[in-house]
């Protein structure tokens, strides 16, 4: 199977935050859908390695900033590329706090919503969390960011690594090594090794 026809789907891109007790924390996903109008209804899906997955299963509360065509491959490394369990992406970032008291970015996004989860879904290395959607924002008019145009327009091309191995296609991880194992998760932003090309 051609992979790349996976990139056709379109997506939006957000970033997903949660809390526990003190810390506050988020990561960038790009599932989100609206399953129903009444009531309104969205479902999620989130990796499980990530920190804010684990808080969502605790808090049962998250919030959705969805990004627009502004938003800077800053904010992508920043909630992408690094884990919360290793530093606090919070501390001395730009965010306002939503009446559930989960903070939602405000620069590079149009608009926030805040989700309380009524049922998840195991999806082996992901949980799909369905929730119903108890408050919400518009922040500019500015369009959302689709996936196509964050590989188009945001993301800084990788530069070309000299030696033999695997490149991410998403944020640019090389793996070395002349195979590549099936079931190899990128440290930096989790997809799996499908979305990795070998390097010629």
């Amino acid at each position: 199977m051609d992979n790349n026809v996976m990139f056709k789907i379109s997506y939006g891109l957000y970033v997903l935050t949660a809390k526990d007790g003190e810390k506050s924390n988020g990561c960038i996903i790009n599932t989100l859908q609206q399953v129903t109008v009444s009531p309104n209804r969205i479902s999620i899906a989130v990796n499980k390695t990530n920190l804010t997955h684990d808080m969502i299963m605790d808090s049962r509360k998250f919030n959705i900033s969805i990004l627009s065509e502004k938003a800077t491959f800053d904010i992508f490394k920043h909630f992408g590329f690094q884990s919360g369990r290793d530093t606090d992406k919070f501390a001395d970032y730009p965010a306002e706090t939503a009446a559930n008291g989960i903070p939602y970015i405000i620069e590079g996004a149009n608009s926030y919503l805040s989700g309380n989860v009524i049922s998840t879904v195991d999806l082996g290395t992901h949980t799909m969390f369905i929730a119903d959607v108890e408050d919400g924002k518009s922040l500019s008019e500015d369009n959302s960011v689709t996936y196509d145009y964050y590989h188009k327009h945001i993301k800084e091309s990788p530069q070309q690594p000299t030696k033999k191995g695997w490149v991410c296609k998403i944020c640019g991880y090389v793996y070395k090594g002349e195979e590549l194992p099936a079931d190899f998760i990128c440290p930096l932003c989790k997809h799996g090794a499908a979305d990795f090309e070998k390097i010629k």
